[in-house]
């Protein structure tokens, strides 16, 4: 018994402290793992929170200005290939006064944005058809340009209105934004040219609507 028990007794001691080390081995390798995760994820929040004030301080104004914030406007409120947009306020000692200057410079806006999109859709219409009077017939569609135009502003949409007081006057000041589709537009400048005599006789509405539609894609792009 003395004479086997000693080599069997060795072999599990070795067995043991090798089992021990392994264990030792595994749980300082996971640490090791987990406390790099923990710089990793640690290093990534701390880039994030740099970008994040990099960011915040790029959006502040210079030293010695303040931000002004206008209400109803912004990216949203811009003109794109589906609708013309404009933004404005108007101010008053009225509420009602305030809100129809608001408006009434608002469509003014609009109105000299649309002639001048329309005045490029002309030029490039007329230019790409064989007339023998293009000046003429140039003068003759910005006219009824600023009839059409005249005629569809009064229904334009409004998609943004605030009112607030004036604190240090006790007037009343309006933002607002309104809109006015293209495509509503172009039906009705459609109508107007196929009922004038003149143009009708030149005018081609699938040559002029694609024209129209690609200088209002170039609003994107803008």
């Amino acid at each position: 018994m003395t004479k086997f028990g000693t080599p069997f007794a060795k072999h599990r001691s070795r067995h043991h402290t090798t089992s021990k080390q392994m264990n030792t081995f595994s749980t300082n390798r996971t640490l090791s793992i987990t406390l790099s995760a923990l710089m990793l994820v640690g290093g990534l929040s701390a880039c994030k929170s740099k970008k994040k004030q990099a960011e915040a301080d790029a959006a502040k104004p210079p030293g010695g200005e303040t931000e002004i914030k206008v209400m109803c406007s912004g990216p949203e409120y811009f003109t794109d290939d589906k609708v013309f947009r404009q933004n404005a306020l108007g101010e008053s000692m009225d509420q009602m006064t305030s809100k129809n200057k608001a408006l009434s410079n608002a469509r003014g806006l609009l109105a000299a944005d649309i002639n001048t999109q329309i005045k490029r859709v002309i030029d490039n219409y007329i230019n790409s058809r064989e007339m023998n009077n293009k000046e003429e017939v140039a003068e003759r569609f910005e006219g009824l340009t600023r009839e059409v135009v005249d005629q569809k502003l009064t229904g334009v949409k409004t998609i943004c209105e605030k009112q607030v007081t004036v604190n240090a006057t006790g007037n009343y000041k309006t933002y607002i934004a309104i809109e006015l589709s293209a495509q509503d537009l172009l039906a009705a400048y459609n109508e107007r040219l196929s009922k004038d005599e003149r143009l009708r006789i030149d005018y081609d509405y699938e040559k002029f609507k694609d024209t129209f539609d690609k200088e209002m894609e170039k609003l994107n792009k803008q």
